[in-house]
This record gives structure tokens, sequence and C-alpha cells, in this order.
């Protein structure tokens, strides 16, 4: 669920006119960081092709809402995939009680841990469940589920290749990566229902407390655009300058510095949880009407590893060089 509150554009504190130079400064160190990287650290690049079908490999499965054939062979996949990357995955089984249809559905957590022996650690999250509903699509289709291309699918793919990357080169921090069930199972507008894997994970949470966390969501649209997320920038406003200076740094365009709206996502749960966490998500289609979210036009043709390797790119920096 990617609920869109209020849409407006705003320029960041950081980049009005006063800001300017902060970001020149900024932008100088972390261009200095990543000409002199430190000596000995390895800096392995994203590879898009390998996300991108790792993307696929998902919608393969079908749609992946709670309860249904592709949501339990999807589960299995993530598993077995992390398990080649790290010992240390685990799952976080919790039940929801759809009062509608009467039934009781088991949702899961997926959590992988890289470097556990490190203090200093980032966590990195993803829904990997799909919309039960395709509720934004025409009236014939709006009872059917999606197949989570890119609201879904995405975020996944990008951290599954993120893993596949810290198995081979160990990141200089802590890593967790957790993929979340039960983000878009709820009623449009009632979010309660929503979110299900965060609020599990957070009200059970003893041993995760990071830096800060990154969640990804809605990252592999061919059109690509991050604006800054309204809520991202009112809990952790220094963790957005941190990334958008970054990839400004970089040249990825992708990136927008610039507020477009308030967006209720797993993020809200982590950060009323204690866990300074951003989002980056793409809702701002070129022509505003977020055409594919929330329909069955949500397929791997509408995705781009482009798109994947743009934020990939700036990830890969700030694990490797910016926290190093």
């Amino acid at each position: 669920m990617k609920q869109l509150f209020l849409c407006w554009k705003e320029k960041v504190h950081f980049l009005g006119r006063g800001g300017r130079r902060i970001w020149l400064w900024g932008g100088l160190g972390l261009l200095l960081g990543l000409a002199f990287p430190a000596a000995g650290t390895a800096q392995p690049q994203f590879n898009a092709d390998s996300a991108f079908a790792f993307l696929v490999a998902q919608t393969n499965f079908g749609p992946r809402n709670p309860g249904s054939e592709g949501h339990r062979a999807c589960l299995q996949y993530l598993v077995s995939q992390l398990r080649k990357y790290t010992p240390h995955v685990e799952t976080q089984p919790f039940m929801h009680y759809d009062a509608d249809r009467g039934i009781t559905l088991t949702m899961t957590n997926v959590i992988a841990r890289f470097r556990p022996e490190l203090t200093r650690r980032i966590l990195l999250c993803a829904h990997w469940d799909t919309r039960p509903v395709a509720d934004m699509d025409s009236p014939e289709n709006a009872h059917k589920p999606i197949l989570g291309a890119n609201d879904g699918a995405s975020g996944v793919a990008m951290l599954l290749e993120m893993a596949r990357q810290f198995a081979q080169n160990p990141p200089p921090v802590g890593i967790d990566i957790v993929f979340f069930d039960g983000e878009d199972y709820g009623k449009q507008g009632d979010l309660q229902n929503y979110f299900l894997g965060s609020r599990y994970f957070v009200k059970n949470n003893t041993r995760f407390f990071p830096m800060y966390g990154i969640l990804l969501d809605m990252v592999g649209d061919a059109y690509l655009q991050l604006p800054i997320e309204g809520y991202s920038q009112q809990y952790a406003p220094e963790v957005v300058q941190k990334i958008w200076d970054l990839a400004q740094a970089l040249g990825v365009y992708q990136f927008i510095p610039e507020i477009n709206g308030y967006i209720s996502d797993d993020h809200v749960i982590l950060n009323e949880g204690g866990i300074k966490t951003v989002d980056i998500i793409d809702l701002a289609y070129p022509d505003q009407t977020n055409r594919y979210w929330h329909t069955l036009q949500d397929t791997p043709d509408k995705c781009s590893p482009r798109s994947l390797k743009a934020v990939g790119k700036v990830l890969m920096e700030l694990i490797y060089v910016v926290e190093r």
C-alpha cells in the first residue's frame, strides 16, 4: 500500500538558495571519497541484469498475495536464494485474521544478516507480497490479484542482487535485509490492515537497532523518478540528505531533490518504532496518473534494468564508500 495523501513540490531546505553552498561542500566531500577510496576496500558494481533476472523470477510465480500458491512458492525461493549468500537467514511467521473473508492467513517476514558481529549496521528492506486486488484497474479486473513486477518484485530484486554482492565482497558495515510480508493486503483507505509485516517486526523487535534504514519500493519503473518522500524528510532528514547528495555527486538524475508528497508505507511504521528510515519510492509517473499502480499492467515489460542500476549504484556507493 502506497497511499499518497498530499502532493506538491517544494525545494528541500539544504537545496534552497541558502543551502547551495552546504551541498557543494557536501558534494565535494562525497566526490573526494569516491576518488580516493580506502586502500583495500572492495567496491563491487551493482549488476542490473542480475537484479532484473531476480525481478522476473518472482513474477514467474504469478501473483504473490498471501494465501496464494505464488506466495508459498516465492517464500521458498527467497529463503533458498538468501541462504546461498549468508548462513544468517531466518523467517518470522505471523498470523493475520481477515474478517471480511473469515479466514486466518500465515504471513512471513524473511530476514538475512551480513556481518552480524558488527555494531554499525544499516537496515535494507522491501515488501515481497503483492496486492490481492487490482483496485486501480477497470471494474472487470478490480477483483483480480496483481503481478506486482514494480510494486513488490523490484525492491526485493535489488536487495537479492545486493545480497549476492555482499557474499562476494563483505561490506564495511553490518547489513540486515528484511523482506516484509502483508504490506499491501488491506482495503484502500484502511491503513490498519496494511504494513502487517513491518508492524509485527517492530512490535517484536529486540535485536535490530541500526544507524538507519532504507526502504525500497517501486524502484523498477522504466521512467523512474525518485523525489524525496515527505515522511522520510520529516523523520530522517540527515539520511535523506546523505542519499540525495550522493546521487547528485554521482550524476544519478533519477533522484530528484524535491519533496513530492507524503506516502504511507512500511517506513512510517519503522520510524514510529524508533528506526530512522527513508523510503526510496517512485509514485511520480510522467503523466502523474500512477498508470500501472495496483493494476494488472504492473508487469516486467514496464520495468527496466537501467532503473534498478540507478538505485543500486547509489546504495552500493553509500555502503562501500560513504559508510566505510
